[in-house]
């Protein structure tokens, strides 16, 4: 006999969602339609919307929920949990009808067939009127763990049905414009993946702050995903590079480890709580719970799924997914699928930048959600019952966020959370909201006060900062649409990966330099050699440190290729297929001494300005190790991560002959100029690379002119002395002269020829006599980009007129 309220996976199809609700719906689709391509999906069953609509009728429960619910205001917290309460009694109190509890158990029956009589079970809500492309009611109801038993399925069944009138599942369908009365609750019964004895998250198949669609962005944490979406953990992130991974190059790009300090795991013996939540081990915080080849089957069902679906609607879907790894089978699980409805639904090309105006004292830091920049007093607010004391405009602050504190969060001028990555609660309604949020904070609730003037910045990258006082800022629209690309091409100067994406919106021709030594200090802080010799390093504190630093690695110096490919693989990424032109490290000695471990391998100089630096270092025999993994760290970007893009240029050449040596070097590590496209480019600032041009381009793809060194070299002044500061002029004519030639050499040799520096826009003057030379491209800071676009389109209109 044919189920009236029960559809098993293999009978669902996305078309389903009237009946079934999204969640259902996309079980079912990728049940049917995924798992031949290998995607995994635990079996499971739904209960349709017409079981809601039976129930009710039965109970004769519609005149009371109207009673319950009609004249509701949605703003007055007290009156809507009160009348939700009422609404949520209201259905539970309805009986099952005994034709659905025989179906229900039927089935159940059924999936104990397939997994055996110790099958644990997730009951979770499927509202039909959910997943719409912009709208989400991801969290609006109840989902219950480790469900097992006939009893504690059927009861868990009628909490799951009154849950859809939560208070945050009211609010949020009365914002949306959904009829109470017209959505149903849909249910999914379905296999527990045993996560509690391994790891689970949340994954998307763009990054969810910039939009950036080249990229799955994938969190993670010890034991059952719950605490990830709800935002209770820290979790581990991780990025993969689409187009790549696509070509099957392997490799992860980015990693960023989190706190991970509790996980949620099963409770044996507890018929009213099946889960509970327990600390981590510091060996699980201090760890990745990922290794390499579960981030790369990941990734592949991010991307199988994201195709499927954008096939299946005729457009482009990037999809917010859930996940969990079976401890049991070590077998990695899709247990949802919807489109993203934020950044990916953002129109246009409207670039909007917010520039802080000073920096005040920082208070504190967490991961950065959007990239907006808000002030107002602070509200901390310690649990539900204190929701009714926030007041629009203020800061919420909070240990963590759950779909309760929707109606007050929407009146907030920005969220900052102890707890939380930047897939949880909190990020979440943060985004649809477009206000900026500081997760993961840690202390926030702490080391903040109530009433307390701050400004939430997380217009700086990755981490979003809290400063106290209201600081000045200005928001800056550009519209790109109307912006053409002038002749002489715009690059960017960049050494943060954690800016990348957000940088790669700006109108630009690539990266014109990528500065290795912010990665080397800002990640990897270590000094090469020291991770090559440990032993050689006196101070043993510095071991520890050198020792904490590298842990998991099987060597130390596997630390530094990984951190070091992933930085730059960041910055490749964002701008692929643009160029991107990194130069090899150009620490000054005294700056690699500072690095951790550094003291013992660099010799100790009157002027490291004009010592051992740049190419003098790098067939050393005392740096000759450091280099060859610097080197190591790139063949690695270009052939396992598959950014060809990326250009490699060596810093401060003072000789032809040691060009020659470095080369070679080079070659013999494995990056020979020319071989599987790779450009080798060289900076301009040494007077001998001008005097020498010709020489000097018969060995590189290109120059890229630091009119920093090559001014101080050319006038005899040492840019880092106030004193003399009034002879440092980039616009002296014998400067200029040096970059007419150095212009005019590589045109005579057809090699590329561009400068990174501030010149052009600090000094109008200098953009208008680069342009009048010809040369090929102007690499400029972020913030520059956009005031010398506009200049530099402006003097080429006059030129050719």
């Amino acid at each position: 006999m044919t189920a009236k309220y029960i559809r098993f996976f293999n009978e669902i199809r996305i078309e389903d969602v009237p009946l079934v609700g999204g969640k259902n719906a996309s079980l079912g689709e990728m049940y049917h339609q995924l798992t031949p391509q290998g995607v995994k999906v635990p079996n499971g069953f739904a209960i349709t919307g017409d079981a809601y609509h039976h129930l009710l009728d039965q109970a004769g429960a519609w005149p009371k929920l109207h009673e319950a619910l009609d004249g509701l205001d949605p703003d007055n917290v007290r009156d809507l949990a009160k009348r939700g309460a009422k609404a949520r009694e209201i259905v539970y109190s309805a009986p099952l009808p005994e034709d659905l509890q025989t179906e229900i158990l039927a089935a159940y029956a059924q999936l104990r067939q397939e997994y055996g009589d110790t099958l644990s079970l997730a009951v979770r809500s499927s509202a039909t009127a959910e997943d719409l492309p912009t709208a989400s009611f991801a969290g609006q109801q109840d989902t219950y763990l480790n469900i097992s038993g006939e009893a504690a399925l059927l009861d868990a069944c009628r909490r799951c049905f009154a849950s859809l009138f939560t208070d945050r599942a009211i609010h949020y369908r009365v914002d949306q414009g959904f009829d109470h009365f017209k959505v149903a609750l849909s249910i999914v019964i379905m296999k527990m993946v045993r996560s509690d004895l391994a790891t689970s998250g949340v994954m998307f198949s763009l990054d969810t702050e910039t939009g950036f669609r080249d990229a799955v962005f994938i969190t993670a944490s010890w034991g059952l995903g719950e605490n990830v979406v709800q935002g209770t953990v820290n979790p581990d992130e991780y990025y993969v590079f689409k187009p790549a991974f696509q070509k099957g190059k392997k490799a992860v790009l980015r990693r960023v480890l989190g706190s991970k300090k509790i996980k949620m795991i099963y409770t044996e013996g507890d018929t009213r709580h099946g889960t509970r939540n327990v600390p981590t081990h510091l060996d699980e915080q201090e760890r990745f719970c990922l290794k390499d080849e579960d981030i790369f089957i990941l990734a592949d069902y991010a991307i199988k799924i994201e195709n499927h679906y954008s096939q299946k609607m005729g457009e482009s879907r990037p999809m917010d997914m859930e996940w969990a790894k079976d401890g049991l089978d070590g077998a990695i699980y899709m247990v949802q699928a919807r489109p993203e409805t934020v950044a990916s639904q953002k129109k246009g090309q409207i670039l909007e930048e917010y520039i802080l105006g000073e920096h005040g004292k920082r208070l504190g830091s967490g991961r950065a959600v959007g990239s907006k920049i808000a002030t107002g007093p602070v509200r901390i607010i310690r649990s539900l019952e204190h929701l009714a004391e926030f007041r629009p405009g203020e800061i919420l602050v909070a240990d963590t966020t759950t779909p309760d504190w929707e109606p007050v969060m929407k009146n907030a001028a920005a969220v900052i959370t102890n707890r939380g990555g930047r897939t949880c609660h909190a990020a979440i309604i943060a985004r649809e909201l477009g206000i900026p949020a500081v997760v993961g904070a840690e202390t926030a609730t702490e080391i903040l006060h109530d009433g307390e003037p701050v400004t939430v910045s997380c217009a700086e990258g990755d981490m979003g900062n809290i400063y106290g006082g209201q600081l000045p800022f200005t928001v800056q629209h550009t519209d790109l649409a109307a912006l053409p690309r002038p002749k002489t091409k715009i690059m960017i100067n960049l050494g943060n990966p954690e800016i990348a994406f957000q940088t790669a919106n700006l109108p630009s021709d690539g990266i014109g330099l990528a500065r290795m030594e912010f990665i080397i200090s800002n990640t990897i802080k270590a000094h090469p050699m020291a991770l090559l010799y440990p032993e050689k390093v006196k101070d043993p504190q510095e071991r520890l440190a050198l020792a904490k630093l590298t842990q998991g690695y099987t060597q130390p110096q596997d630390f530094f290729v990984e951190r070091l490919s992933e930085g730059v693989g960041t910055l490749a990424a964002a701008f692929y297929p643009k160029p991107v032109v990194v130069r090899m490290s150009d620490f000054k000695s005294n700056e690699y001494a500072s690095l951790l471990g550094g003291r013992g391998f660099e010799p100790e100089e009157d002027n490291p300005m004009l010592g051992f630096r740049g190419a003098s270092r790098y067939a050393h025999p005392a740096y000759k190790e450091g280099f060859h993994l610097e080197c190591l760290a790139m063949k690695r970007v270009r052939e396992t991560m598959g950014l060809d893009n990326v250009i490699l240029m060596l810093p401060f050449v003072r000789r032809v002959q040691e060009a020659d040596d470095v080369l070679a070097q080079m070659a013999e590590f494995g990056l020979k100029r020319g071989e599987n496209g790779l450009k080798i480019y060289a900076m301009c600032e040494v007077p001998n690379n001008v005097l020498l041009i010709d020489a000097f381009a018969q060995r590189f793809d290109g120059f890229s002119i630091g009119s920093n060194d090559l001014t101080q070299l050319t006038l005899g002044v040492d840019r880092d002395s106030e004193i003399v500061a009034f002879d440092y002029d980039e616009r002296d004519e014998g400067v200029k002269t040096m970059i007419r030639l150095a212009v005019d050499g590589c045109k005579r040799h057809g090699i590329h020829s561009g400068i990174c520096g501030q010149a052009p826009s600090d000094y109008p003057e200098m953009a208008e006599f680069l342009v009048d030379i010809g040369i090929e491209s102007m690499s400029l800071n972020p913030d520059s980009v956009l005031k010398t676009t506009l200049h530099v389109l402006e003097l080429e209109k006059r030129e050719a007129s």
